[in-house]
């Protein structure tokens, strides 16, 4: 089964591969004056949605608001639908960090439908050490949770959204996302462990290498969306506008999206926390990689047709690369 988990990984990084590819070859055409079909409108969101025109009525139907409440709420509401999904992570990775746990440490077991998706979806272990690789995945696990719980704090204390809006397949995507991810976590430990055994937590260097990679990764994209957070604020941090402006400052000075920037570093920090061997992981990484890289070209495009003065010297996505 984890084979099946890694090629539908596959395809999602191929899929979004191809989209991104397709968008540079829409990118001449948009500037020749082209409208904006299905396929623009369903990879947009936010600010490049709200930024093109001639969207037909159709297309509008599909959309689903950023921030939640009237008009008159919504501009002064740091939350957005966007919350959904970190709300959807924390308590359903919570939920399968505590049962790895407790089948783990403590003897103990949730429900049965989810010890029999757990066999369904691990593998045997071929490796003699399989108490590394549980203790490996359990420390992914709660680096995903973590994550998601500091996302999810940042959307709720932080970040000011504007009155953007996303289409309703983003949406769903985004909710499903989340609960395939910490399934894939959870089918790296082994169906072979045995329930209640005495785990020997033994630290390896690749575990050191993915913790820093993460805290480090982690601090950064927290000070971006500070960053972008402050755009919007006064100095004594009531927000006074909803407008877009440049950013700068930490990893803003080298690209246009550093969190995105940021968050394929923290995926790539979980695969070393793995260490390094697992395929079915990488191709999680390729999508994160493809996906966000997507969605920074339409925001640095949004970034260069807006502001005339925009750095030059800036790339969309990966610093002096791309």
């Amino acid at each position: 089964m984890p084979a099946v988990l890694g090629l539908l990984w596959a395809l999602l990084a191929a899929a979004f591969l191809a989209a991104l590819l397709l968008e540079q070859a829409q990118a001449q055409a948009r500037r020749s004056g082209g409208g904006v079909g299905f396929f623009q409108d369903l990879i947009r969101y936010g600010k490049t949605k709200s930024d093109c025109e001639q969207r037909p009525a159709w297309l509008r139907l599909f959309d689903v608001p950023k921030r939640w409440g009237t008009e008159e709420q919504r501009n002064f509401s740091h939350t957005e639908w966007f919350t959904h999904f970190y709300v959807v992570s924390v308590l359903w990775n919570g939920f399968l960090l505590i049962w790895l746990i407790q089948a783990r440490f403590l003897r103990g077991s949730l429900s049965s439908w989810l010890q029999h998706l757990h066999h369904a979806l691990s593998r045997a272990s071929q490796n003699e050490d399989i108490e590394s690789e549980c203790f490996s995945a359990l420390l992914v696990l709660l680096l995903l949770w973590l994550h998601s719980f500091r996302r999810l704090a940042e959307c709720l204390c932080t970040s000011v959204f504007s009155n953007g809006v996303l289409h309703i397949v983003q949406y769903c995507f985004g909710l499903g996302y989340y609960i395939a991810v910490g399934l894939t976590v959870l089918c790296q430990v082994p169906s072979n462990f045995r329930s209640g055994e005495e785990l020997s937590v033994q630290i390896c260097w690749y575990h050191i290498i993915g913790i820093v990679m993460y805290i480090w990764a982690s601090l950064h994209q927290h000070r971006c969306l500070v960053i972008l957070a402050n755009l919007r604020k006064s100095k004594s941090g009531k927000v006074v506008n909803l407008s877009h402006s440049i950013p700068f400052g930490d990893w803003f000075e080298r690209v246009s999206c550093p969190h995105y920037f940021a968050e394929l570093l923290i995926y790539v920090s979980m695969a070393i926390t793995l260490g390094f061997h697992n395929v079915t992981w990488w191709f999680v990484v390729m999508y994160v990689l493809f996906s966000q890289a997507l969605t920074a070209v339409l925001c640095h495009e949004f970034y260069q047709n807006r502001f005339s003065s925009y750095p030059k010297h800036r790339k969309a996505f990966i610093p002096f690369v791309f």
